[in-house]
C-alpha cells in the first residue's frame, strides 16, 4: 500500500510540472490540461483531473478510488513554443511506454528553453518591420527606416527584459524609443518625402499576437476565466504601446499615422 502510495505521489507532482512547463511557456489551457491529464494515464493512474487559473494550477490525480491533489503556483517564462514541444515528446514517449516515472523526471530536469541569439533577434524582427511597410505600400526608404527603427527597438526591449522590468513599462519604452526613432527621421532627416506608415511599421515587433490567440482559443473550449486573464494581459501590454507611440508623438511634435 505505501508503494502505491509513493508511486501516485510521484506521478503526480510529474503531471502538475508537465502543465506547468505548458502554461509557464504559453500553451493553451487545452493543451495543459490535456497533455498533464495523458502522462498521468500513461503511468499507470485511472484518471487525472486538473483546474488551470492564470497563475496556478491545481491537479488531482485518482488511483484505486485514492485521490491525491496538489497546487503550484504559475510565473510566467516567456513564451517558447520549444519547451512545449519538449513535453509533447515526453507525453507521447511515456504512452508508448519506452519512459517510466523516472525517466520523465530524468527528461523533465534537462528541458531548456531554447534561446536564440540576441542578434539574430534584433535582425529578424527588423526584416519583418521593414517587410511589412514595404508589402503596405512604404517604399523601399520606408522600409529602411522601419527596419531600424525596428532593430533599435527590439535590442532595447530584450535589454529591459533582461533586466526584468515589469512588461508594460518594458512595451512602453520600447515603443517610444521606435516612434521616436523612426518619426525623426521623416519629420528632421532625409527622408521628408517618407510614407508615415514606416511609423506604424517600427512599433509590429509590439503587437501581443500571441497572447490574444490563446485567450480566444481558451474562451472557445471553455477556460473562459484563463482566457479572460490573458485577453486582459494582452490588452494592457497593446495600452502600454499606445502610451509609448502617443509619449513619442507629443514630444517630438510628431504627425499621425497616415
Amino acid at each position: 500500500m505505501s508503494t502505491e502510495v509513493n508511486l501516485q505521489r510521484d506521478v503526480t507532482r510529474l503531471c502538475i510540472q508537465c502543465g506547468l512547463f505548458l502554461l509557464q511557456h504559453g500553451a493553451e489551457s487545452a493543451l495543459v490540461e490535456e497533455l498533464s491529464s495523458r502522462l498521468g494515464i500513461a503511468l499507470g493512474m485511472d484518471s487525472v483531473e486538473s483546474s488551470i487559473s492564470a497563475n496556478a494550477i491545481v491537479l488531482s490525480t485518482i488511483k484505486d478510488n485514492q485521490c491525491l491533489t496538489t497546487t503550484r503556483k504559475n510565473i510566467d517564462r516567456g513564451i517558447n513554443m520549444h519547451v512545449v514541444t519538449e513535453v509533447q515528446h515526453i507525453v507521447i514517449m511515456a504512452e508508448h511506454k519506452l519512459l517510466d516515472c523516472k525517466d520523465v523526471l530524468k527528461r523533465f530536469e534537462h528541458i531548456k528553453p531554447l534561446r536564440y541569439p540576441r542578434w539574430l533577434v534584433v535582425l529578424m524582427v527588423g526584416l519583418s518591420c521593414g517587410c511589412f511597410c514595404k508589402l503596405n505600400k512604404g517604399g523601399w526608404d520606408g522600409a529602411f527606416i522601419a527596419f531600424l527603427a525596428g532593430s533599435v527597438a527590439m535590442y532595447v526591449r530584450l535589454i529591459l527584459t533582461a533586466r526584468h522590468l515589469h512588461p508594460q513599462i518594458n512595451f512602453c519604452i520600447t515603443a517610444f524609443v521606435a516612434t521616436s526613432i523612426s518619426g525623426l527621421l521623416i519629420a528632421k532627416g532625409p527622408f521628408a518625402t517618407t510614407s508615415n506608415i514606416a511609423m506604424a511599421a517600427s512599433v509590429l515587433l509590439l503587437v501581443p499576437g500571441f497572447p490574444l490567440i490563446n485567450s480566444v482559443a481558451d474562451m472557445f473550449k471553455g477556460h473562459v476565466n484563463t482566457g479572460l486573464a490573458r485577453w486582459a494581459m494582452a490588452s494592457l501590454l497593446t495600452l502600454a504601446t499606445c502610451i509609448g507611440v502617443v509619449m513619442a508623438m507629443s514630444l517630438w511634435g510628431l504627425k499621425g499615422w497616415e
